[in-house]
């Protein structure tokens, strides 16, 4: 999970919230056996979870946990939620909602009654200005463009080197159970 993800994580992260300065990450294998294409068991080496917090610049800290044991109880396969002090807001592949601060309800904390606020109804769909195409297919055809036209790619090799260093270095978090520093990779 951690050497699959993290190289994701790093772009998501680098250019939607900021340079990621550190890491600190606990992987785990939760399904230790699973059986093969000719249903015989085996022994499970890999991790198949990842649970992650990152510090990043300007003092912005984000927890990511990537998991193939979990069962789906969100909007979509893959949620981001941010959280600002004026608001929040929860995007998935295909849709966006926000929270404004004034409209966070002030819930009182009483375990003995049933809270009379239904949370979900507090977030507003953000408008689909224009459709998007699958991220995936989109990158493919500017790299397709750049091998056949020379158009830009801004994903370079050093892109590339940035996610495998985010993904050695979550592996070395879990293994020495510590914050780890993600150094700057230069050209």
């Amino acid at each position: 999970m951690i050497l699959d993800m993290f190289a994701h994580w790093r772009y998501v992260i680098d250019n939607l919230f900021g340079k990621v300065k550190a890491v600190s990450c606990l992987g785990a294998t939760h399904i230790p056996q699973r059986r093969n294409e000719q249903n015989e068991r085996y022994a499970c080496t890999a991790d198949d979870a990842a649970y992650a917090t990152f510090e990043l610049d300007g003092g912005v800290v984000a927890q990511f946990n990537s998991s193939w044991t979990v069962r789906v109880r969100r909007d979509d396969l893959l949620t981001l939620q941010v959280d600002g002090t004026k608001g929040s807001a929860v995007a998935g592949l295909r849709d966006c909602v926000v929270q404004h601060a004034s409209a966070t309800p002030r819930p009182t904390w009483n375990p003995d009654v049933e809270s009379p606020i239904k949370y979900l109804d507090g977030w507003t769909r953000v408008p689909e200005y224009q459709p998007y195409d699958n991220a995936f297919k989109v990158q493919w055809e500017l790299f397709l463009r750049h091998v056949v036209k020379g158009d830009p790619f801004p994903w370079t090799l050093l892109e590339g080197a940035r996610g495998v260093q985010l993904a050695e270095k979550g592996l070395e978090s879990w293994a020495q159970r510590r914050w780890v520093d993600v150094p700057t990779l230069e050209p």
